[in-house]
């Protein structure tokens, strides 16, 4: 990937518009910190945000606890537990997604070397569109994952109907914080939700979700990719990567990527939809 241009723009900041700031030993430290937690994204978000403000959106704590998630929690209290909800208002694109969903996910189940069908994680769940529409049509069990308790309670109560007697564990966790059960599961889905991680605790769930894949296991990550670079969202801290970055990321780990493939139907003016799988 060709870095040039995220560090000339960042060279010339730095000489112009940061040079007071920049003689003062804290900015340094303000970088590191950033570096540290977004070691492939962080140039590519400098060439846009000035330093100190990019500190604050990124790598702040207060109290204990980073504001980057934070400001997600906070931003998902307000989001209704509904699928309207959980798709952002774009509930039209919901039966497009899922249908690239189930066709994607056909590539590496059943069959010889391929995963098997016992047990599924779904991670970043929400109320359970995925598992209720892609998993629970192909496992025997799924488990579910998400920060917010009453998405968890709703999908229990009255999203997945019949299907909630099939969903063996609810992990009330922000994905940074869990870790998943060793050499559990078949498939692991991650969908839209690798946006709020930073690179950092990215690289680090993925390495923890290889050690819970059983034998042939894949983990099929799904998210917005960015048309170049990146795209902070300072509302619910989302992240928005190109893929080739997300790709660096996924390098830091021991995992391989055995296929990518773009999410068909999405209108142009949307951000595009990747799919990755890996094992």
């Amino acid at each position: 990937m060709d870095y040039m241009g995220a560090h000339n723009a960042f060279k010339s900041r730095w000489k112009a518009t940061d040079v007071d700031l920049c003689r003062h030993s804290m900015s340094f430290v303000l970088h590191n910190c950033i570096r540290n937690d977004f070691f492939v994204s962080y140039l590519f978000l400098l060439e846009k945000i000035p330093l100190v403000k990019l500190y604050a959106l990124t790598s702040e704590v207060i109290d204990g606890e980073k504001q980057f998630y934070v400001r997600a929690q906070h931003f998902y209290q307000n989001v209704p537990a509904t699928e309207e909800g959980m798709m952002g208002d774009f509930l039209e694109l919901s039966e497009v997604d899922i249908e690239g969903s189930r066709e994607f996910l056909k590539k590496f189940v059943g069959g010889p070397g391929k995963a098997g069908t016992a047990c599924a994680l779904d991670c970043g769940c929400g109320i359970g569109r995925v598992s209720k529409n892609v998993l629970l049509p192909v496992f025997e069990t799924v488990e579910m994952a998400d920060m917010m308790e009453n998405f968890l309670i709703h999908a229990h109560e009255h999203y997945l109907g019949d299907d909630a007697d099939r969903v063996e564990t609810y992990y009330c966790y922000s994905l940074q914080d869990l870790t998943p059960p060793v050499k559990k599961y078949d498939v692991i889905w991650i969908q839209w939700v690798a946006c709020h991680l930073t690179d950092k605790d990215l690289s680090l769930f993925l390495t923890r979700c290889k050690a819970s894949l059983k034998l042939n296991g894949v983990i099929i990550l799904k998210d917005n990719m960015a048309r170049e670079g990146c795209r902070l969202d300072p509302d619910d801290s989302s992240l928005i990567r190109h893929i080739d970055i997300v790709k660096s990321i996924i390098c830091k780990t021991d995992l391989e990527i055995i296929c990518t493939q773009k999410q068909e139907g999405i209108p142009e003016s949307f951000v595009p939809v990747w799919m990755i799988a890996l094992k």
